[in-house]
């Protein structure tokens, strides 16, 4: 039997591990912080918590962990320690780590289990043991680090302010998996210079970065496009507490990946490619307006 004094202390530590994961994906993204103010309540608080973890195991690979002095063989250490911490929290509800203990409560709450968390640290890893890709690893790899990120948040699309867990439509599974692997292959192309040259790594199977050519980023970005065409076909089925983010952050894409489409591949070698502030502004506004006029 829980007592109210010990109900009351529960509540304000998920409240706590929820600022401490809107503070860690606030701090890391601002295109993700203008798309989730656009999600109503609870499904907002519980996408910051699915990102935050995102985020930190990412910090774990390919950043903060090295730049802290750890060498491969503790960073391995380190992402096996964070998913059983991730893994334990899930079955308890309960973790020290405060991103972790929002996360799993966002777990808990909307049916996200090992089926989508398992294959998300596959992929984290697989980048601690290669640098280039077959096509059979690229698919593994998008995937894990990517499409069922798109699923754990239709999870909490689905369930919305339901107390139990929701099965999503059908409809929106191959749209969720599209989107998410749309935002990966874009930011892969973004990222080409800063993934190559300071990580060694080549994501797109049998494409050299330092010899990208024009031909071969339309072939990428065409990929990208039938990703993002899939997902928008399926955003009409969204919640409404979540039709509009979806919306936006699935326009800030196609924004990207025009963008990219009109940039040479010499010049994506050397520079990060960018939505301008203002821009972005005008691309959530123009979502929210959309979204308003769906009718499901």
């Amino acid at each position: 039997m829980i007592s109210p004094l010990d109900a009351q202390a529960a509540a304000a530590y998920r409240s706590a591990a929820s600022s401490a994961a809107a503070a860690v994906i606030g701090r890391y993204s601002t295109s993700f912080a203008l798309s989730a103010r656009l999600l109503r309540e609870p499904v907002r608080t519980r996408v910051r918590c699915i990102y935050a973890l995102v985020r930190v195991a990412d910090e774990i690979v390919d950043g903060a962990a090295r730049g802290s002095g750890l060498g491969a063989e503790q960073i391995a250490a380190s992402l096996d320690a964070y998913e059983a911490a991730v893994e334990a929290a899930r079955e308890t509800g309960f973790s020290t780590d405060l991103v972790i203990h929002a996360f799993a409560r966002t777990a808990r709450e909307t049916g996200i289990g090992p089926e989508l968390t398992a294959p998300f640290f596959a992929s984290m890893r697989m980048d601690l043991e290669r640098s280039d890709h077959t096509p059979e690893t690229f698919a593994r790899y998008v995937h894990g680090s990517a499409e069922v990120v798109g699923l754990m948040c239709l999870r909490v699309f689905a369930t919305d302010r339901s107390p139990t867990p929701v099965e999503p439509d059908a409809r929106l599974v191959e749209g969720a998996r599209r989107l998410g692997a749309a935002f990966q292959k874009v930011n892969f192309l973004r990222d080409l210079h800063a993934d190559a040259d300071a990580r060694g790594r080549a994501y797109f199977p049998g494409i050299d970065p330092a010899r990208l050519t024009d031909a071969q980023r339309d072939l990428l970005l065409d990929d990208v496009d039938a990703d993002l065409a899939a997902a928008r076909a399926a955003i009409v089925h969204l919640p409404a507490s979540s039709r509009a983010a979806v919306l936006a952050a699935h326009d800030l894409f196609a924004e990207l990946s025009a963008r990219l489409r009109a940039t040479p591949a010499a010049r994506l070698r050397t520079r990060r490619v960018r939505v301008p502030d203002l821009r972005k502004a005008c691309i959530a506004a123009r979502a929210v307006a959309v979204a308003r006029r769906v009718r499901v």
